[in-house]
């Protein structure tokens, strides 16, 4: 049975305070830090009775990455592996959005499993780079093999902390405040031509933590059907 899918997205980060989007890999704000209290003061008296969960799985970001390590200490303390993959990362090549180089990564958050991250990263706009790149075509790929990659794992629940962006355009049609997370089901999946669906929990329509909105866009709602059309001074409501 395919595991249960808990998405969280990051706390707010220094690029959301004034949306200074040309702050490269930004780190957590200090109401950013204090938001990761609210989401495992939310989450974690739910596991593991109610959401087993067995693995964190993060976006190469620093933000991302200070979400997973201040709101589930705990689960990290008991030996559930966290593992970084670049599939999870936002959709744009703002600096904001691009991230900094695994050697870096790796010194600065040993508790961290890197080894799985595609070696392209941080590349978002060269040819070697094209699945991460932002486009419609490239993000809704992207979101598939984000899922594909979870839907056969052995755990009964999984942490994943991404980004708004790339959860609502690439992956759930969902929109995400900081710090806020989402509980879902797969759908089976039949056929192996058959796209990866997600089934929301009623519970968390408006977030688990109530911060966010129900309503719902299509996938891919916002994105240029072509990279090379997106002026580099585009910004979404996202990240």
């Amino acid at each position: 049975m395919p595991p249960t899918l808990i998405l969280v997205r990051h706390a707010e980060a220094l690029h959301n305070v004034d949306k200074d989007y040309s702050i490269p890999d930004p780190e957590l704000s200090e109401k950013g830090r204090q938001q990761c209290i609210a989401l495992k003061e939310s989450l974690m008296p739910r596991i593991p009775d109610e959401l087993d969960v067995g693995l964190i799985v993060v976006s190469p970001m620093k933000r991302t990455i200070e979400t997973a390590l201040l709101a589930f200490p705990e689960l990290i303390e008991r030996g559930i592996p966290i593992v970084a993959h670049a599939d999870w990362q936002e959709t744009t090549a703002k600096p904001c959005d691009t991230g900094s180089s695994l050697e870096s990564l790796a010194a600065e958050f040993p508790q961290i499993d890197f080894s799985k991250v595609d070696p392209v990263w941080p590349d978002k706009t060269s040819p070697a780079g094209t699945k991460y790149m932002h486009s419609k075509q490239a993000i809704l790929a992207r979101g598939q093999s984000a899922l594909a990659d979870l839907y056969d794992r052995p755990e009964k629940a999984i942490i994943v902390v991404s980004h708004s962006g790339f959860l609502r355009q690439g992956v759930t049609g969902c929109w995400w405040i900081n710090a806020d997370y989402r509980i879902f089901d797969f759908e089976e999946h039949k056929q192996p031509e058959d796209q990866y669906v997600l089934k929301e929990w009623e519970s968390t329509r408006n977030g688990g933590l109530g911060w966010s909105w129900e309503e719902r866009v299509p996938l891919g709602t916002g994105l240029p059907e072509d990279y090379s059309a997106v002026p580099v001074s585009e910004t979404l409501k996202s990240s």
